[in-house]
């Protein structure tokens, strides 16, 4: 993850590398945007779309990154 302070907000992917769950797959698999303030909005690219709010882009690393076999990539 880029750690540069922005304050514009920037689009982002996650690409998973292994699916430990066989939910969501590999590659991209789900699309955000992290605002100015540090807030991030987050949908799923699977049947199971879903979109939620995440406080910052730390809680989705730790809660999706699953040690590292899931990266975000910024588009912008």
């Amino acid at each position: 993850m880029n750690k540069k302070k922005t304050t514009e907000m920037r689009r982002f992917r996650l690409v998973r590398t292994e699916d430990e769950t066989g939910v969501s797959g590999t590659g991209v698999i789900a699309e955000g945007v992290e605002f100015a303030n540090g807030r991030c909005a987050m949908t799923w690219l699977s049947q199971f779309g879903a979109v939620t709010v995440f406080d910052n882009m730390k809680v989705i690393e730790e809660t999706h990154g699953h040690q590292g076999k899931t990266k975000v990539e910024f588009y912008d």
